[in-house]
């Protein structure tokens, strides 16, 4: 069975839930829209739902180094497919793989 934060991604993507994690020190609230690969690193694309417990000023797809994720844990926290989220956007092409449906 695969360990680390892979496993929990994919299956927060699949599930559509939310994850808590740390980024730079940071508490971040994540909903993963699609992991992919760039230069032999892993890197996931989400919308931060929540930071330090305080809300964003607007929804913003931002990507994030998989490797600097800490702390990653699955919520029962349901999220819905973001408009900004655009899977056949260049980026992704031949590299993705998992991403919300």
């Amino acid at each position: 069975m695969p360990t680390g934060p892979v496993p929990k991604v994919f299956e927060a993507i699949v599930k559509r839930l939310c994850l808590n994690a740390t980024w730079n020190r940071d508490k971040v609230v994540l909903a993963p829209h699609v992991v992919y690969t760039r230069h032999g690193d892993l890197f996931v694309d989400a919308i931060t739902v929540a930071r330090n417990g305080m809300l964003p000023r607007e929804e913003k797809l931002g990507t994030y180094k998989l490797a600097g994720l800490g702390d990653l844990r699955l919520t029962g926290r349901a999220f819905t497919r973001s408009a900004l989220f655009e899977p056949e956007a260049e980026k992704y092409d031949g590299v993705t793989l998992i991403a919300v449906e």
